[in-house]
């Protein structure tokens, strides 16, 4: 549960800035996040949240 939180946050920062820095519009980010919630619930969902926490879990496992 924290990392999909922290995700969230992450990407919400993200977004945040492109629309202030890089000249993305609001619309356009308003249909961005519909695609997200739409996303959540098909029948997708599970394998994004798999990619995801085993990308997580790759870059965790990652020793400088």
């Amino acid at each position: 549960m924290a990392l999909s939180i922290s995700a969230v946050l992450l990407l919400g920062i993200i977004v945040f800035l492109l629309v202030k820095k890089s000249g993305l519009k609001a619309g356009h980010a308003l249909v961005c996040m519909l695609l997200g919630f739409y996303l959540a619930s098909s029948s997708m969902a599970p394998t994004i949240s798999d990619v995801t926490t085993n990308v997580a879990g790759m870059i965790g496992d990652i020793s400088f």
